[in-house]
């Protein structure tokens, strides 16, 4: 019982542990964003994660053989998934709260619960559907979509998390049979190319000038960083190695179920960031949405965890 119990600690440790750096590289992000171009922010942290992944995490994790891919048109489809999930939601947090974006991008696994019933086959009964319809309400609610307020960049969260989903749903798909330093490894790899692409046509800046801040943040030129923003886009590299690990340790020795709710937390780091730092203090409305998220979510994780459903991407890899 006692080494049962030790287990669940270090799982819920873990998750707790990776939230703090899934947060912080959110922060550190949203600070950047205004002075330096998403690819080059990307492209450091993810060539950073790539050494500390095949260096460290590697060896842990079955050694080099391990980066054999068994199915590599799915790394492919992955990689363009979390690429797609990244930018729309560091696109999305540039020019809105950071509260606002993380609590949006939280319906990801609402979608996912959809899309496993569609896409998967997987029997998703009525009190799950009924979560995910409390969810969608809670997106309603913080995006807003009739008030005057309303921008097109607050559906971006809402594409992240779509895509997000989609890498989920491959997972599942695949299940265990590719290691945790496998997906990590060729995701990295992925944010590299695409990144690196970027750089080339867009990192002279002839395309910048735009008014709104989440284009600017694609079109904005390569910029020489001081030592400060270059010290923390370099970190950024080691936070994001570090959150991929301590969540896929998180799920493969604890119930998904126990573990899952804890990385809710992400959500109070965000409105005390955003709060502190930015002085983004949540509407009424947006407080209720968040709740509204963030409790259907808790749901259907408990849910998925009594009736026993696959794991997820997110019990393997990690959130990005």
């Amino acid at each position: 019982m006692e080494t049962a119990q030790r287990g669940v600690a270090f799982g819920i440790s873990c998750a707790l542990g990776a939230t703090v750096f899934f947060s912080l590289n959110d922060l550190s992000i949203k600070f950047l964003s205004g002075g330096y171009p998403l690819h080059q922010i990307v492209f450091l942290r993810a060539l950073v994660a790539l050494i500390i992944t095949m260096v460290f995490i590697v060896p842990l994790d079955g050694g080099w053989s391990a980066l054999r891919a068994k199915r590599p048109w799915i790394h492919v489809v992955r990689g363009i998934c979390v690429v797609i999930a990244n930018s729309a939601f560091f696109a999305g947090i540039a020019a809105m709260p950071l509260a606002d974006a993380s609590a949006i991008f939280f319906v990801a696994p609402l979608f996912i619960t959809g899309l496993s019933a569609l896409v998967l086959g997987e029997v998703v009964g009525i009190r799950r559907w009924a979560a995910v319809g409390v969810g969608l309400l809670g997106v309603i609610l913080v995006v807003k979509p009739t008030g005057a307020g309303f921008t097109v960049v607050a559906l971006l969260p809402v594409l992240a998390a779509a895509a997000y989903a989609g890498l989920q749903v491959l997972t599942r798909y695949t299940g265990m049979s590719e290691r945790a330093s496998t997906m990590s490894v060729y995701i990295q790899l992925t944010f590299l190319m695409v990144s690196g692409g970027l750089a080339l046509s867009l990192g002279d800046g002839r395309f910048a000038g735009s008014e709104n801040e989440a284009v600017e943040f694609f079109l904005r030129p390569w910029q020489w960083p001081s030592l400060s923003d270059g010290l923390i886009m370099l970190a950024l590299g080691g936070v994001s190695a570090c959150a991929g690990y301590l969540i896929a340790q998180a799920y493969r020795g604890t119930n998904a179920a126990v573990v899952a709710p804890f990385e809710y937390t992400a959500l109070l780091l965000a409105v005390f960031w955003g709060i502190v730092i930015w002085g983004e203090w949540p509407a009424g409305s947006t407080w209720i949405g968040i709740a509204l998220i963030a409790g259907s979510g808790i749901y259907v994780a408990l849910r998925e965890g009594r009736v026993g459903s696959k794991p997820s991407a997110k019990r393997v890899a990690g959130r990005r």
